[in-house]
């Protein structure tokens, strides 16, 4: 755990709870002001097709929302900060909404197949697209998704965490199925060729006599 996660999460009121349950509490590291990504965070970023972004509304009630796209769609744009393009949808722009009122954003990241977790914390940017046409067009995942671009979305990273893989179920997308599951049809289908035809090059196969009627 990154000490800027520690130093931003770990609270009095938390440090009361460990000492309830556990008898002690976390001895906090100094802190630097942010936490910067590494590599490790920036490929793992980079790859994610979608993730969770909670905020927090006028009346201090959590809310959590999904952003998805092709893998890539969250860009990595500096040592601290991210950004990514925001689409047309329902119009209920809660979130938009709340970041008005209060920027702080938590952010949390999955890989399921790998059982690996990534919590951000940071601070964010809500930017009108047609006001920033430049900015939406480098944030736009592909150019047939451009036209969909409404807000753009920065954020400046100031903590992460990677959490433990523990109770994490793996789960897989379609195209990874399809990836592992064509050998195997592959195989199947030659396993039920006709037995004449699996021994015979091509062309002979091709050329086999075939039975006349008439």
């Amino acid at each position: 755990m990154a000490p800027k996660f520690l130093a931003t999460t770990i609270t009095p009121s938390v440090r009361a709870a460990q000492a309830q349950y556990y008898g002690s509490s976390r001895q906090l590291p100094p802190a630097p002001a942010a936490d910067p990504l590494t590599v490790e965070e920036t490929d793992f970023l980079r790859a994610r097709d979608s993730f969770y972004m909670a905020t927090i509304t006028e009346h201090a009630w959590p809310y959590v929302q999904h952003r998805g796209g092709p893998p890539g769609f969250l860009k990595v744009l500096g040592p601290n900060q991210l950004g990514f393009a925001d689409f047309g949808g329902n119009r209920q722009l809660i979130s938009t909404g709340n970041l008005a009122v209060s920027d702080r954003v938590a952010l949390f990241f999955m890989d399921y197949p790998r059982q690996e977790r990534l919590k951000l914390l940071g601070h964010v940017r809500v930017l009108d697209a047609r006001e920033h046409r430049q900015l939406a067009d480098q944030l736009a995942p592909a150019p047939a998704l451009r036209g969909n671009v409404e807000r753009l979305f920065l954020i400046q990273v100031i903590a992460f965490d990677w959490n433990c893989p523990k109770y994490i179920t793996p789960r897989y997308t379609e195209e990874k199925i399809r990836e592992t599951v064509a050998p195997l049809q592959q195989r199947i289908a030659e396993l039920e060729a006709p037995p004449f035809l699996t021994h015979l090059p091509p062309s002979e196969a091709d050329d086999s006599p075939r039975l006349k009627v008439g």
